[in-house]
């Protein structure tokens, strides 16, 4: 049963000298009785996020926690370092298609990357869409793209304001000019184009009710097929499940165009279906090629009817096996490239040969193989850092990746694949910075229960163990994404101003393949808490820093760590900043694609798994006790993880929090759950985190350049 009433009271702290006196915030009596444990929400009125009241609970939060930082001494200081060292030249990866190249620039403090096309490596590109002309303020952001095999079409995809949901159209490559193409309400979704140029596959949801685009829950994903010049009304269905609600495609044409491999998943479970169509044969069905869900298997590509896929089935590390179209049945498979003692973490069909990307101890590692599987190469990398790209078509002769680490920003090669010679295509140029000044290393440590974790550490060389460093420990831990060395300016202002950078490789990651995920995911998620907090008491036991100088940090589902171990362990920790994150694991499956995320926290509509989820729920595990200063950062049109978890997390923390330390939300407008967000929003929030952490950890700005 749920009991409403409603009252009023001050979710504020004394305002005595030093402490922080918080906006009013109501509090109503939700109380509900789930799997027999009454469980109360006093802030469920905050899930109402277009409601006028909310909208003036955001304004006064914003109006405390602005006020707040903009008053810190060196904010300014912070923020012209940012905006000086995040000026550099970037390119995106490039990709051939019909004989023209296309790739991503920024000329350094563009909102968003301009999308460019050229006839030759060596020609003069033109710009092919600026996604920065779409808005004043740089919050409609490019978030897909796909050019026709002849290399005549442009399909792209645009989000606004931070949304998942997309909008694509076709652009003529030559004229710059859009053709009358109007596609909406897709999501989770690219596109694939036929081999004749004529049209593509697409995913979309039906259109959602009115006002509730950015909540409803996302079901029923449908594929469809859309020719060139035809309204979106015309588009044909091309394959749905009514009896699977849950269950989404994705379509995929084969590069010689005779199969449509469409990918079934359902939400982030990493096991998935593999059905096939003939495009070759008028009319054809779709066929059930993989459909018992018992493993992940991720196409690499074809070459004639036989179907490559990389796949953890019997190799939790990973393999390549051979599928025949016609005969699909596990006798008939051939294994083609066997576990390694690495981690398989992507593959590709370029140039007649297979390019492995490993994972061995959470950093990069290629191997080149033949067709039938016989190794041939590795592809050597600068360090210990991490390797992306190597896309391209069975005939291509090249193929181009990036590395980038900590200290390394993005440097772009060309690899041939016939020569095996790999060739600087672009490298970064920065003005007053200089990789060699940190040093980056790879630590073990070991966790409660004995298992060994990787972490990586930068910093500046000639930093003293002697305790006082101040430390920012990041984590994700879950739904087997990986944590591997990658670039970014945020984190060298951090390391300029004197702090240590850490990155743990929790369990719930892909580090170590599904049985590390297996064993930080369901039943187990409390490991992950455990190997966070495990990193935090290395780092002040080898005397990196100590307690009031160390602060957490995590997105999303790393926002959902910091939440929990903050609750389970907040003498560790001078700050933290959760991020987007999921703090009401009681909910969390109630708004648009939240339900997907069971796979790895297990569903609080099971008995079972609402004791677990209700035993570390960052929002529902708030108590009176001392915390340390939290910065809460999330964006009003967040609809992967709608900001009432981050809402109703600090009306409770700032209710309850007995200590001086200031525990403030910032709150971003035009913005969503990261993904496009403008540089210019980037930067100034960025500023905001570290000001926050400059004055609560009691650091200095003065190593700034």
């Amino acid at each position: 049963m749920i009991a409403l009433a409603f009252c009023c009271i001050l979710a504020s702290m004394p305002a005595e000298q030093g402490k922080l006196v918080y906006p009013t915030t109501k509090k109503v009596n939700v109380v509900e009785t789930l799997h027999g444990v009454q469980v109360a929400d006093p802030y469920r009125w905050l899930e109402e996020m277009d409601s006028p009241e909310v909208k003036d609970w955001v304004r006064r939060q914003n109006e405390l926690t602005f006020a707040y930082l903009h008053s810190i001494p060196g904010r300014d200081r912070i923020r012209k370092r940012l905006t000086e060292l995040w000026n550099y030249e970037r390119y995106g990866i490039p990709f051939k298609e019909g004989g023209r190249y296309f790739f991503t620039k920024n000329d350094g403090l563009q909102n968003q990357s301009v999308l460019y096309w050229a006839e030759s490596l060596d020609a003069k590109p033109k710009v092919l869409l600026d996604p920065n002309k779409l808005s004043k303020d740089g919050t409609v952001a490019l978030s897909g793209i796909a050019v026709s095999p002849d290399g005549k079409y442009l399909a792209y995809g645009t989000s606004s304001g931070g949304s998942d949901w997309q909008e694509w159209h076709v652009r003529e490559v030559a004229s710059g000019k859009d053709l009358k193409d109007h596609l909406k309400w897709i999501k989770f979704s690219g596109a694939s184009w036929t081999k004749d140029g004529k049209g593509f596959f697409y995913s979309r949801y039906d259109e959602p009710k009115s006002g509730k685009d950015l909540a409803e829950a996302n079901y029923y994903q449908k594929l469809y097929y859309h020719r060139l010049g035809d309204p979106q009304e015309k588009d044909t269905l091309v394959y749905h499940r009514p009896d699977q609600k849950e269950w989404g495609f994705s379509g995929e044409v084969t590069e010689d165009g005779r199969f449509l491999v469409i990918t079934v998943w359902r939400g982030t479970d990493r096991r998935n279906g593999v059905f096939v169509r003939r495009l070759d044969v008028p009319d054809a069905e779709v066929v059930e090629l993989l459909a018992e869900f018992d493993a992940q298997y991720s196409f690499v590509g074809n070459v004639g009817d036989m179907l490559y896929f990389l796949t953890d089935k019997n190799a939790p590390l990973g393999r390549v096996i051979r599928i025949h179209v016609l005969h699909p049945e596990p006798e008939n498979q051939m294994v083609v490239i066997p576990e390694r003692q690495e981690t398989l973490d992507g593959v590709h069909i370029v140039g007649g040969k297979i390019i492995a990307h490993y994972l061995k101890d959470a950093h990069s590692f290629v191997r080149v193989y033949a067709l039938d599987g016989l190794f041939e190469t590795t592809i050597a990398l600068p360090g210990l850092g991490t390797a992306s790209g190597f896309a391209g078509k069975p005939d291509d002769p090249e193929t181009f990746f990036s590395y980038m680490s900590f200290n390394s920003p993005p440097t772009i090669y060309r690899y041939d694949v016939a020569t095996r010679k790999r060739t600087v295509f672009r490298q970064p140029k920065l003005k007053g910075y200089d990789g060699s000044q940190f040093e980056v290393k790879q630590v073990f440590y070991t966790s409660k229960d004995g298992t060994r974790i990787p972490m990586f550490l930068a910093y500046k060389k000639g930093v003293k163990l002697d305790g006082q460093n101040p430390t920012l420990l990041y984590g994700y831990g879950g739904f087997q994404i990986s944590q591997t060395p990658w670039y970014s300016t945020a984190y060298t202002v951090w390391m300029e101003m004197g702090g240590v950078l850490a990155v743990a490789n929790l369990r719930g990651g892909g580090e170590y393949g599904s049985a590390w995920h297996d064993a930080g995911r369901l039943k187990n998620k409390q490991n992950v808490f455990d190997d966070f907090i495990a990193a935090a008491e290395y780092l002040i036991e080898q005397k990196y820093t100590n307690p009031s100088r160390l602060a957490i940090q995590g997105g999303s589902n790393g926002g959902l760590l910091v939440g929990a171990v903050l609750n389970q362990r907040p003498d560790l920790f001078g700050a933290a900043l959760p991020s987007v994150g999921v703090m009401d694991m009681l909910r969390f499956h109630k708004f648009t694609i939240g339900w997907a995320w069971v796979s790895d926290y297990g569903s609080p509509d099971d008995p079972e798994y609402f004791k677990i989820l209700y035993a570390y729920s960052p929002y529902h595990n708030l108590k009176p006790q001392k915390y340390p200063a939290v910065l809460v950062t999330t964006a009003d049109h967040d609809d992967r993880v709608v900001p009432a978890h981050s809402y109703k997390y600090i009306a409770r923390l700032q209710e309850v929090q007995q200590g001086d330390a200031p525990v403030l939300i910032r709150i971003e407008t035009r913005a969503g759950h990261g993904a496009g967000k403008p540089i210019s929003k980037v930067i100034e929030e960025t500023t905001d985190e570290w000001a926050f952490l400059v004055k609560n950890l009691k650091m200095s700005v003065k190593g700034l350049q």
